[in-house]
């Protein structure tokens, strides 16, 4: 496809994207007082759950995240995703997650939709809630 065919269609996939756009009535969701306490509940027991394995061995030796990580230090999950020497490529805070576990930790990889991966992620976020996002940086 030539530059003035690529226009055409960029044109009108986004006319008719603004032309739909405003004959769609979307509203947000209402979320009640019980809502917001019931999330934020699940999302403490995430954090403390995120805490004990942080803590734990979770390989095939006693090495633990903490060992080389007080209490998430130097874990930076704000600058992901970013590219990680050790991967040869851009990474996510779970993929380094998984590569200390198969690596230091000696263990087997969790998929990234584990619950102790959403834990754990969980957890070394929240030790360094308010520090602003950076993602790519080193």
């Amino acid at each position: 496809m030539n530059y003035k065919h690529t226009r055409f269609f960029l044109s009108l996939t986004l006319g008719l994207g603004l032309g739909l756009a405003g004959s769609v009535n979307v509203q947000a969701d209402e979320f009640t007082k019980a809502d917001l306490e019931q999330w934020q509940q699940d999302f403490t027991w995430t954090v403390k759950k995120g805490e004990r394995l942080f803590h734990s061995p979770l390989g095939s030796n006693t090495v633990s995240c903490d060992q080389c990580h007080p209490n998430a230090a130097n874990t930076h999950p704000e600058t992901y995703p970013k590219f990680q020497k050790q991967l040869g490529r851009v990474a996510t805070l779970g993929d380094m997650i998984n590569w200390c576990i198969q690596n230091p930790a000696q263990g087997k990889p969790m998929s990234l939709d584990d619950p102790r991966m959403i834990a754990l992620e969980a957890y070394i976020t929240y030790e360094r809630r308010g520090v602003p996002l950076a993602p790519g940086k080193h």
